[in-house]
């Protein structure tokens, strides 16, 4: 019966095994997350050096702060994605791809929504930043966001903007 077990879990792994390999990312897609996620902190670090040094910030402050932009980048990095895999839908599309025909709409409207969540994000990520400063600071912490937010848009290209 023990042999019985072991032929019946060997035979499953083998017929699961195409699904897993089909679920688990490719090297590709692997190395992109890592360049995107080094990415992410490396933008981080800079948001958080401009920000304290606008602000007069120190060290403890400087900290908190980056942990609140941390949790803010947790959920926007969906939204981000959500907006990349659109735009990937619609330059396909774009070169005439019968498949991504078919879904210029909903690509065009997820990434308009996924946009949207991302300024809502952006608003409350100020709000919660501003929420202890005094008006000038928050003036301060207002222009360094905008500024910062520009030089990303620069960055990225036009797919994700």
């Amino acid at each position: 019966m023990r042999t019985t077990v072991r032929t019946r879990m060997a035979v499953l792994m083998l017929a699961l095994l195409p699904w897993v390999a089909v679920a688990a990312p490719t090297g590709r897609e692997a190395r992109f997350e890592e360049r995107m996620e080094r990415a992410e902190k490396r933008q981080r670090l800079r948001q958080v050096l401009e920000l304290s040094d606008a602000l007069g910030l120190d060290n403890a402050q400087a900290l908190k702060m980056e942990q609140t932009l941390e949790r803010f980048d947790g959920r926007r990095r969906p939204l981000r994605r959500q907006v990349r895999e659109a735009a990937r839908v619609l330059h396909r599309a774009s070169r005439g791809d019968s498949e991504a025909l078919a879904q210029v709409d909903a690509a065009a409207l997820s990434a308009f929504e996924a946009r949207e969540k991302i300024a809502a994000l952006d608003k409350e990520l100020y709000l919660t930043l501003a929420k202890e400063l005094p008006q000038e600071k928050r003036a301060r912490l207002a222009l360094t966001l905008a500024r910062s937010e520009g030089r990303q848009k620069m960055k990225r290209g036009p797919g994700e903007r």
